[in-house]
């Protein structure tokens, strides 16, 4: 199997007075020219933002932004009139467009709020900005591979990505496949827990970029959520 494992130490850490992040990729002032993207994979950010803080009003275009809460509650801002907030197990897309500008914050004056941010490249230019949020019940993805963005799952959120979210809760010995065509690429983020890949044990924050392969099969080692990106 083509598998790049990336372990959690192996990520880049930014720590702030308020933030203390994990970049998967080149972001802001972190550059490397060998991990840029992994196909329309652009950013993957693990977020943790202290309470009463968050991001200041920013933009962004021609973008899919997906945002998905571990724990905490995030709010949602911006120019388009939206507002909203997600706590765990629900998720969030904004689909920049021709441009939108938006903050997002942690209103807890106590918890910290803990999150994922995956961008996509989309595959159209200069669409109308578009936002929208769904929850994931534990039980819906419980001992499978959930689709909650893109694909033909019911409903997933739409992106402008021929690419597919899933989420998947394993209890210890569960196992679950994933078909994949070997022209396309598989990104695998484990949450929480432990899960075997090919002979290799992920555990909790390590990555797996695989391409070139005929399917998947993840068997959990421990009680563990997953997200894998299937991309073209």
């Amino acid at each position: 199997m083509a598998a790049r494992v990336v372990r959690a130490r192996e990520r880049y850490h930014h720590q702030t007075s308020w933030l203390s992040t994990y970049w998967h990729f080149s972001f802001d002032h972190y550059h490397d020219p060998a991990n840029v993207a992994f196909g329309p994979l652009r950013v993957f950010n693990d977020d943790t933002v202290a309470p009463g803080t968050g991001f200041p009003p920013h933009s962004h275009a021609d973008m899919e932004i997906v945002s998905y809460v571990l724990s905490g509650t995030l709010e949602h801002r911006d120019s388009a009139g939206h507002r909203g907030r997600i706590g765990p197990g629900e998720l969030q897309l904004m689909s920049a467009g021709t441009g939108i500008t938006h903050a997002e914050s942690n209103p807890s004056p106590t918890e910290a709020v803990h999150f994922l941010q995956v961008w996509i490249l989309p595959r159209h230019r200069g669409r109308p900005p578009r936002w929208e949020q769904r929850a994931v019940r534990r039980a819906d993805r419980a001992g499978r591979l959930l689709p909650v963005v893109g694909g033909a799952g019911a409903g997933a959120l739409a992106i402008d990505q021929d690419a597919t979210f899933l989420l998947g809760a394993l209890a210890a010995g569960e196992k679950v496949a994933h078909p994949l065509d070997p022209a396309r690429r598989a990104y695998l983020f484990v949450i929480e827990g432990g899960v075997r890949l090919d002979g290799d044990e992920l555990l909790a924050g390590d990555q797996a970029r695989i391409d070139g392969v005929r399917g998947l099969e993840l068997a959990a080692t421990q009680g563990t959520e997953l997200l894998l990106l299937d991309l073209p």
